[in-house]
């Protein structure tokens, strides 16, 4: 809360500050970090900054509500999870299934999974972002100190990905926070991730599908995922070590057997399988977190969550998030 005040005590100087970003202090010694450790030229890199303003939309856009409520999994889920975006996704499905399978085969990531995350992401394509990169970075580094190391980083990487591709860092527009394509991959993860798909000798996030296909699967391959391996599992569960086993995170460390050992009582939830790519109708002894999906005034639902599932939460490090990508990549299976 501290920083809050701060930021909010002094937004009246940032945008004086960051008229011309090249000015200051803070951006010169950025400017000297990546010439003495990329060999960048100093004189093209002011100039880019000299071109920069600062954008108080990103500033508005990342800043946390005032006001933030409860959070709600069934208002959350209900936002993704809902006709329009299942029927979209199925007809992705039909329009590009090559690539998906292609996708499939290579990395064994479930085509159903690639697509919700890119549903969930941008809704297949439609909304990728209106800001321009470097500017939203540029503000999210110099004038957000919350997370100011993250975006520095980013705007490195950048500036190493236009450099790699031989483009201007002003061409790339994204998200407010530097999110770029269909699948909304960060500078970063362009640069480690991203694939060449289709072949062309290009990676382009941005106008080609096939490449954010191949690109999604190979992050999520990048971070781990088995193939053909259980993602999560309805359960309920009892017993006095329940808020002790959700303390210990949404990585997994222990398997369910060992949570009985220690006096929690678990049962799966239904007929379904939510797994996703699983086939055995038991719940898996593997090693596992237990996920609590919580809404006010509602009953708490509970997940067993595999590694595919912490998997998932390296593309966004929420638990809402990636039950939200299984639940729609369900839909996405069962309703064709």
């Amino acid at each position: 809360m501290r920083w809050l005040l701060l930021l909010l005590a002094t937004c009246g100087l940032v945008e004086a500050q960051a008229a011309n970003y090249a000015a200051r202090a803070d951006v010169a010694r950025f400017i000297d970090e990546m010439t003495e450790r990329h060999g960048m030229d100093r004189a093209a890199l002011a100039d880019l900054f000299r071109q920069t303003r600062h954008l108080p939309a990103v500033i508005k856009a990342i800043m946390p509500p005032r006001d933030p409520g409860v959070r709600s999994w069934q208002a959350y889920r209900a936002r993704f999870v809902e006709p329009k975006r299942i029927a979209a996704g199925h007809r992705f499905i039909q329009a590009y299934l090559r690539p998906l399978a292609e996708a499939e085969a290579r990395f064994g990531v479930p085509k159903e999974i690639i697509v919700a995350i890119i549903g969930i992401e941008t809704i297949y394509g439609r909304h990728t972002g209106r800001f321009g990169t470097f500017a939203a970075l540029t503000t999210l580094a110099f004038d957000y100190p919350p997370r100011a190391p993250l975006f520095r980083r980013e705007l490195e990487e950048l500036l190493l990905l236009a450099r790699e591709e031989k483009r201007s860092p002003l061409d790339y527009r994204g998200s407010y926070a530097g999110a770029l394509g269909l699948p909304q991959f960060l500078p970063s993860s362009l640069r480690r991730y991203g694939l060449d798909f289709d072949g062309d000798g290009r990676i382009d996030l941005a106008a080609s599908v096939d490449d954010a296909i191949g690109s999604v699967a190979n992050f999520l391959a990048g971070h781990g995922w088995e193939r053909e391996a259980p993602i999560a599992v309805m359960v309920s569960v009892a017993g006095d070590g329940l808020q002790g086993l959700i303390d210990e995170g949404i990585r997994p460390r222990r398997t369910p057997h060992q949570w009985s050992e220690n006096g929690l009582q678990i049962a799966r939830v239904g007929a379904g399988d939510t797994a996703i790519s699983g086939q055995s109708r038991d719940l898996p002894d593997r090693p596992a977190a237990l996920i609590d999906l919580a809404t006010p005034n509602a009953a708490t639902e509970y997940r067993v969550g595999y590694g595919n599932f912490f998997v998932i939460t390296r593309y966004n490090r929420s638990s809402f998030y990636a039950a939200a990508v299984m639940d729609l990549a369900a839909e996405l299976r069962n309703s064709q």
